[in-house]
């Protein structure tokens, strides 16, 4: 028995020499205080804000995705395969229990015993034999081996919950964006019937103004030319519509048809909000990939801590307890019962630099992924940085827009009146109504982009944020 310890302690000390694993720094990012876009007043508004919640078509085709993308299911499954992982890792720490039954059959040479036995000795040469055993065994994990396997497993399970929000945001954002642009094109098909409408009023004047021998028929031909140049633009609108309705299908997993239906609830005018104000130490708990690119780098150290352990002996308890006779009679019998009980222990002595490499392998990976964090936290820095850059620049160039279109619809109006008061040509109102035309859909499309940078701005402070099930 001493010699059994004294041989456990020289392998506990063998397996012990290599020293502590390497270190790791993890230092956090550093952050600037605050946006350099962002609004420095109190704005009251809320992220959610940020999407066109008051669209019905929007709340339709979201519902929809939620309930039956592939995508999202496809994240969701990920998070089950990592949860049935981190089980497994957690039972290995427990005992394990089983039982088997076995009839075993045997025949022997009585040559291999020798020429001659001692007289009155015969040997039985065909022998039956049932057995049924009850068996158990542990690792006690003294040494921590498995305990930093379960942890690693269950920060893939984290990863994986914030991987699937990650892949949710961005289903929202893309659903929101394709609304906001399907109400784009509809405002653009407005202001283009408008124009549309005005081109064909002046050109029914010109026409007039022909046959009566004031004006030119070239006044009625630029006219005319004009109203065909809105009906171009206002046919360029369908193939917008068709991409537009062909991705809503692929995100929401519906037919163009339910689509198509979805889009035409007609929303009620929604007030164009200011962003809410945010700090930037917020995105280290509100973005999905820097949750998952987290969650990761405490894998990876909890991988580490794993693979260093494993240069420590391991233990292992056994136990078994069962019945063993020659006769299905006699096998309950009290001389049939058998058992055993043992203790193990095993650790390495001479590999060769593998457990070595092992370990450097695993703070390697360590590093890169604590790289691969420091680099979506600065990737969400810069993802809110622009999207508050957007929201300011898309206001101020809708705020243009607007305008310039009631500047120039007031100047055609103006043109028309002192036409019609003998004071001006209708050269000058013809020109002045050709300033005016594209100048609603500029600022319709003014309007959607500034609408489309608060959804890039909703996602990029981290979207819309899940519990965890």
């Amino acid at each position: 028995m001493q010699r059994l310890l004294l041989l456990a302690g020289t392998l506990a000390l063998a397996s012990c020499v290599a020293g502590p694993p390497p270190e790791v720094a993890t230092p956090a990012p550093v952050l600037p205080p605050q946006f350099l876009y962002e609004p420095y007043a109190t704005t009251g508004a809320a992220l959610a804000d940020l999407l066109p919640q008051e669209d019905p078509g929007f709340g339709t085709l979201a519902a929809q995705a939620l309930a039956s993308s592939p995508t999202l299911a496809e994240a969701l499954a990920r998070i089950d395969q990592a949860r049935a992982g981190a089980d497994r890792a957690g039972a290995e720490r427990l005992p394990s229990v089983g039982a088997n039954a076995s009839v075993t059959g045997q025949r022997a040479n009585p040559a291999q015993f020798g020429a001659s036995l001692p007289p009155g000795v015969t040997i039985d040469t065909e022998r039956v034999s049932y057995a049924a055993n009850l068996t158990a065994r542990w690792d006690p994990d003294l040494f921590g081996h498995l305990r930093e396997q379960e942890r690693a497993a269950i920060a893939r399970v984290d990863a994986a919950n914030a991987s699937s929000r990650a892949v949710r945001n961005a289903l929202l954002s893309e659903i929101a964006a394709s609304v906001i642009d399907w109400r784009t094109l509809e405002a653009r098909q407005a202001a283009i019937e408008e124009d549309i409408a005005g081109a064909e009023d002046l050109a029914r004047l010109a026409s007039v103004r022909e046959r009566a021998g004031i004006a030119p028929g070239f006044d009625r031909v630029r006219a005319e030319s004009a109203a065909d140049a809105s009906r171009s633009r206002l046919a360029g609108l369908e193939s917008e519509r068709a991409r537009l309705t062909g991705r809503l299908v692929t995100l929401t997993t519906q037919g163009a048809a339910q689509v198509c239906a979805a889009l035409a609830l007609d929303p009620p005018g929604a007030e164009l909000l200011p962003p809410p104000a945010a700090l930037p130490s917020t995105l280290l708990v509100n973005r999905p990939d820097v949750l998952a690119a987290s969650a990761e780098l405490a894998a990876a150290d909890a991988e580490l801590a794993a693979t260093a352990r494993s240069r420590f002996p391991s233990f292992d308890l056994s136990a078994a307890v069962g019945l063993l006779a020659f006769s299905p009679a006699d096998l309950f019998d009290e001389d049939s019962l058998v058992g055993s009980l043992a203790a193990a222990v095993a650790a390495r002595l001479f590999d060769f630099g593998r457990i070595e490499a092992e370990i450097d392998g695993a703070a390697a990976t360590k590093r890169a992924a604590f790289q691969a964090y420091r680099g979506s936290v600065y990737t969400a820095l810069g993802d809110a940085e622009a999207g508050y850059g957007l929201v300011a620049a898309a206001d101020r160039e809708l705020a243009a827009a607007q305008a310039e279109a009631a500047s120039l619809q007031r100047a055609a109006r103006l043109a028309e009146t002192r036409q019609r008061a003998g004071l001006a040509d209708f050269l000058t109102v013809l020109e002045a109504r050709r300033a005016t035309d594209a100048s609603g859909e500029r600022a319709a499309s003014a309007l959607g982009r500034a609408r489309r940078a608060r959804v890039l701005l909703w996602q990029a402070l981290g979207g819309e944020v899940q519990p965890d099930d």
